[in-house]
C-alpha cells in the first residue's frame, strides 16, 4: 500500500511528512512481457487481499471486480503466455504460431511448478519456447529496468489508502510506460 521510500528531499527547516498505509495483507502484483525489437509491453495486474472464509469480496477490496483479484498463480501466468503468444480464445487444441516465440523467464516459483511444466509441452507444439535466466541475475532481464522505473520514478503516489486506488494508479502508470516504450525510437534502436 506504501512503496518503500529510500530517500526524500525537503526544504531546510521543513519536516517532510510521508504518508504510510499499513498493508494488512493487501498488495498489487503484476506480470508482464516486453517484446524485443518492437518494445511492445503487455501486462496484467491482480490485487491481493488476505484470505477470508467468506466467498464475498472482502471490504478491503471495495470497488474491485472479482477478475481483478487474485495472486500470480501458475494458471494466471499460463493464460498470460497464451495471450502474448497471440492465441485466440476460441483456438483449436492444435493451434500453432507462424513465427517462433521465445519467452524469457526468471526463476519465480510459479515458473517451475507442475502446472507450468505440463503447459510447456503444449507451448512447444505451438512454436513457443521458454528460456530461463540464471538464478539471482536480474541484470540479464530486459524487463527489470521497466519494473524499476515504474516503482522508483513513474508511479504518481507513494501511498494509497485503498487497494482500488493502488491498482488503478499502477494500471495507469504501466499503460503510460507501455506507450512510452513503443513511441521512444531511441530505445528500439538500442534494444
Amino acid at each position: 500500500m506504501t512503496l518503500p521510500n529510500a530517500y526524500s528531499w525537503s526544504p531546510i527547516g521543513k519536516r517532510l511528512h510521508v504518508p504510510y498505509e499499513a498493508p494488512g495483507g493487501r498488495r498489487v502484483n503484476a506480470v508482464g512481457a516486453l517484446f524485443y525489437g518492437s518494445r511492445r509491453f503487455e501486462f496484467w495486474t491482480r490485487a491481493r487481499v488476505p484470505k477470508t472464509k467468506r466467498k464475498v469480496i472482502p471490504k478491503r477490496a471495495a470497488g474491485l471486480q472479482e477478475s481483478e483479484l487474485g495472486v500470480l498463480s501458475a494458471e494466471l501466468v499460463i493464460d498470460f503466455i497464451w495471450q502474448i503468444a497471440g492465441r485466440p480464445a476460441d483456438a483449436e487444441e492444435d493451434w500453432r504460431r507462424e513465427k517462433p516465440l521465445v519467452v524469457v523467464l526468471d526463476n519465480y516459483s510459479v515458473h517451475a511448478g507442475k502446472a507450468f511444466q505440463e503447459a510447456r509441452e503444449k507451448w512447444r507444439a505451438a512454436n513457443i519456447e521458454l528460456f530461463y535466466l540464471p538464478s539471482y541475475s536480474p541484470e540479464l532481464s530486459a524487463i527489470e529496468p521497466v519494473w524499476q522505473d515504474v516503482k522508483q520514478h513513474r508511479i504518481r503516489r507513494l501511498s494509497h489508502e485503498t487497494l482500488l486506488g493502488l491498482k488503478q494508479d499502477l494500471d495507469s502508470t504501466l499503460a503510460a510506460k507501455a506507450r512510452t516504450l513503443v513511441s521512444d525510437k531511441s530505445l528500439t534502436a538500442t534494444a
